[in-house]
């Protein structure tokens, strides 16, 4: 009688532990099913805050409600066993203070299971990645093109155009490292500038819209799987599955208006 061995979720530990070694694969998911499937290949899975355009129709990622990432956390941690689960914090959970931030985040570990949570900011965040990683939590932080800041942007700009800009990014990089966070994204940065930061700090920098040279790459599935009909500039379509999905639900239609669903193989005697 063979023991079958339990799967253990990747750590915050192990992820950062990659700084320059293989790449970290790593997708956004928001349900159970697509996260059982992103589950066997992705080092991390992030249930981003990105899910209130996603999934939600919301015009920015401003709108997102602590509830919503609680409720789509447990579901990706119940539909997953190997990756490990980062959850977004969500725009006025943090900014306010540490404390502030320490509540918020707790909340979302003991009610999600997740095992870290992400945040945006540079260096005017660094107190509080500091405040929530001296007090148990792990955080990822997150710079370049921050969307809960698009307002402030003006809108989602590509970051770094202006190489007079490049030393407040590196300096935003170094803060959130030198703070105490495991990992950083690098959000739609232009290439050189990702690049050095990759070279700069000690911890994994996770690409999305950045360099091939990161320490691992982030995009967000429904973009790569082609079910938005516009997606950015650094998005590969691996799968074009909008039109297919259309498709299948036009052919379904059709069936029904012609009598020809349910067949006999779907009734019963």
């Amino acid at each position: 009688m063979s023991v079958q061995s339990k799967i253990r979720r990747n750590t915050v530990p192990q992820i950062a532990a990659r700084k320059g070694g293989d790449p970290i694969v790593s997708l956004t998911s928001y349900h159970a099913h697509t996260a059982a499937i992103v589950d066997k290949y992705a080092d991390f899975i992030l249930v981003g805050d990105s899910l209130g355009m996603v999934m939600h129709g919301m015009e920015s990622t401003v709108g997102v409600p602590l509830e919503l990432m609680i409720m789509h956390g447990k579901a990706v941690v119940r539909g997953t066993q190997k990756a490990l689960i980062v959850v977004d914090m969500p725009f006025g959970t943090y900014e306010e203070s540490p404390a502030v931030a320490f509540r918020n985040a707790a909340r979302i570990m003991k009610e999600t299971g997740c095992g870290a949570v992400k945040l945006e900011g540079g260096a005017r965040m660094a107190e509080t990645i500091r405040f929530l990683t001296e007090r148990g939590i792990p955080v990822m932080a997150h710079i370049g093109l921050t969307p809960q800041s698009s307002h402030v942007m003006g809108g989602f700009k590509t970051q770094g155009r202006d190489e007079d800009s490049w030393p407040l990014h590196e300096a935003d990089a170094k803060a959130v490292a030198e703070a105490g966070a495991f990992a950083i994204v690098l959000e739609g940065m232009v290439e050189p500038l990702a690049a050095k930061i990759t070279k700069q700090i000690d911890i994994p920098t996770i690409g999305i819209g950045a360099s091939a040279e990161c320490d691992g790459q982030i995009l967000v599935l429904e973009d790569m799987l082609g079910l938005n009909e516009w997606t950015p500039k650094f998005v590969k379509v691996y799968g074009n599955l909008g039109p297919a999905i259309e498709q299948a639900v036009s052919d379904y239609a059709e069936e029904v208006k012609n009598r020809t669903f349910p067949g006999p193989e779907q009734v019963y005697k």
